[in-house]
Formats: structure tokens, C-alpha cells, sequence
């Protein structure tokens, strides 16, 4: 199983983008990695522990600030919309793409056209957990849409390896999100569609994995909640 990729952007002036999950053999790992920097600042996408938890310990470690979305007790300069972070290999700008999370940041490196996503999009599959709070699907295709606008020749996701075409990853992510859209729409006007777990069988079927029942019926809730928006619009 592929965990949380934690990126390194940098020599003398360097940042560490998403330190993951606080554990020790991890974080002793980024420390040696980052042990020639003149200067380290860390950065985290969003809050969700596989990602930021090893965050103040590494910069206890290094004598490092945090960075990232406001996180009160984890960030300590809390990144809006178009901030920069400096690096050796050139700016590291904050964009805000809500739809995992509310507050999630990507980080654009214009010099080489990269861009570290998170869990915006995963390096395998064509789908990511977007049903955080309400109005999350409308944030998550909005984010995708502002992603086509930067130049882009590879993205880093949080999970999975590089993405090597991002425009096609980005219209992957997309389409399956669609599709389940277009699901939803077609159950809601069967019988019935008024429960959810009935819901759940048209638009799911067998294909949740063990243990999951509960993610899947928050999903789905927030397809729902997105097509009732749309109707109502």
C-alpha cells in the first residue's frame, strides 16, 4: 500500500511539503534529508492527519515554521490564496482547492511546471473523498477547472505516484465525478429514491468495499445535496 508521499522542494532553501503521518522512522528520514538546508519551512495541503501530523515535530527537529491552510496549533503562517513560499528551485505558490477539504491548498512551482496536489487527485484511480462539508462537490469541480488554467507538465499527488499527463488525470477525476452524478440523477427519479440505502444499491451496487458502507452514504449524500443544488439553480 502507497502512503503519504511527503515531497522535498529545494537545497539551501528548502521546503518540505506534507511531513505525513507523526511517525518516527518517517520523520527521522526527513530530517537527515533536509540536514544540508540553510533554511527549512514546512508545508501542509490540509489538516487530515496522514498528511499534517508529523508537522510540528519535524519543525521542532529542524527550527522550521508551518505553512499551510489555518490549522490553530499546527500552522504557523497561514498561507492565502496566491502566497508564495520561497525555495532554491523557485516559488512555491499557494492555490486554494477546496472540494478533499474546505481549506485545501495545492502548491504551484511555475519554474518546472509542477504542481503538488495533495489529495485534490491520487496517482491511481480516478477518485478521491470529497464529501467533507456541504457544498464540497461544486468546490471539487471548481478546483479541477482552475487547475486546467496553469501550466502544468507533472503533478505530485499526496497518494500514488507522479502524474505525467495532467490534463488527462485531471479530465479522469473529473468524468468518474461526473458519472456518478449522472447516477444520481437517474436514481432520484426512481421509486423510492427517498431512502438511502435504496439509493445507495441503484447508484453503488455491490461494488463498496468491505467497511466502507458509511463513506460511501456520506458521498453519496454529497452527490445528492450537489444535484439538489443544481435542479434548484
Amino acid at each position: 500500500m502507497d502512503g503519504t508521499r511527503s515531497y522535498l522542494v529545494g537545497e539551501r532553501s528548502l521546503a518540505v511539503i506534507d511531513p505525513g503521518p507523526n511517525v518516527q522512522t518517517h520523520v527521522r528520514a526527513l530530517v537527515v534529508a533536509a540536514g544540508e538546508a540553510e533554511e527549512v519551512r514546512i508545508l501542509v495541503t490540509h489538516g487530515h492527519p496522514d498528511h499534517a501530523a508529523a508537522a510540528r515535530t519535524l519543525a521542532d527537529l529542524l527550527g522550521a515554521d508551518v505553512y499551510g491552510p489555518d490549522l490553530p496549533g499546527v500552522v504557523d503562517r497561514v498561507l492565502a490564496d496566491g502566497d508564495s513560499v520561497p525555495t532554491d528551485h523557485g516559488p512555491l505558490v499557494a492555490v486554494h482547492t477546496p472540494g478533499h477539504t474546505e481549506d485545501h491548498l495545492c502548491f504551484h512551482l511555475p519554474s518546472e511546471g509542477a504542481l503538488f496536489a495533495g489529495d485534490l487527485v491520487l496517482g491511481s484511480g480516478d477518485t478521491t473523498w470529497v464529501a467533507e462539508y456541504s457544498g464540497c462537490v461544486a468546490d471539487y469541480f471548481d478546483s479541477l477547472a482552475r487547475l486546467r488554467g496553469l501550466s502544468l507538465e507533472i503533478i505530485y499527488p499526496g497518494h500514488g505516484p507522479p502524474l505525467e499527463d495532467p490534463a488527462e488525470a485531471l479530465d479522469r477525476f473529473e468524468r468518474h465525478r461526473r458519472e456518478r452524478v449522472a447516477q444520481v440523477v437517474e436514481a432520484l427519479a426512481a421509486p423510492s429514491s427517498d431512502d438511502m440505502q435504496h439509493l445507495l444499491d441503484l447508484v453503488y451496487g455491490d461494488t463498496i468495499p468491505s467497511g466502507l458502507h458509511g463513506a460511501a452514504i456520506r458521498s453519496l449524500g454529497a452527490l445528492v445535496d450537489y444535484v439538489k443544488g443544481v435542479r434548484r439553480s
